[in-house]
């Protein structure tokens, strides 16, 4: 079952983020397009490498008018601890979600049930609370910050412009395609 336009569910969080514990919930995400960057777990492997590549282009995201917040199963405190621990992980600058109890994950459908953490999952959500992007990768596959902005921005782009299609590999500025019969079979 697809969680295209899925209306992800009233939630209230605690994060790490600017160096305090800060409550997070649905109400702070909309009227914004947001990430939700779900990981397996705190002090491991792929996922500190997953976590600086997207803090390198958090100003990037951040520009294009999108909050990230990163989320896994452990708690707050645990996420302090990491940052703390971690020269990658200080990079951070964006909230750190805590998902002890896997509302989250659970929601986004992204729970291993069986191990108690989150699958590596990846989500755009619109301004309205609805996914409008994702992705899941096995948990031994790192994911790449650069696809994931160009993928926030075709989303934008065809939310604002609901007559036009992005192509593969479509950047701002470039081209897009307008649906019509005139088109089929010219492709």
């Amino acid at each position: 079952m697809s969680l295209i336009n899925k209306e992800i569910q009233e939630f209230t969080v605690q994060a790490y983020y600017m160096d305090s514990f800060q409550t997070v919930s649905k109400e702070d995400i909309l009227g914004k397009w947001s990430i939700f960057f779900f990981y397996p777990a705190d002090f491991t492997f792929v996922c500190p490498t997953e976590l600086e590549d997207l803090a390198g282009k958090y100003g990037e995201f951040q520009e294009a008018g999108c909050e990230v917040y990163s989320v896994s199963c452990d708690t707050h405190f645990v996420h302090k601890a990491w940052h703390d621990a971690s020269e990658r992980i200080r990079k951070i600058g964006y909230p750190m979600l805590a998902d002890p109890t896997h509302a989250l994950a659970r929601d986004f459908d992204v729970l291993i049930e069986t191990e108690g953490v989150a699958e590596r999952g990846t989500f755009i959500v619109n301004p309205e609370g609805k996914i409008a992007a994702y992705e899941i990768s096995d948990g031994n596959v790192g994911r790449n910050a650069d696809e994931l902005l160009r993928k926030l921005r075709a989303c934008q782009f065809v939310y604002e412009h609901d007559d036009e299609v992005c192509p593969a590999k479509w950047q701002p500025g470039e081209e897009t395609l307008k649906p019509s019969l005139d088109l089929v079979g010219m492709l």
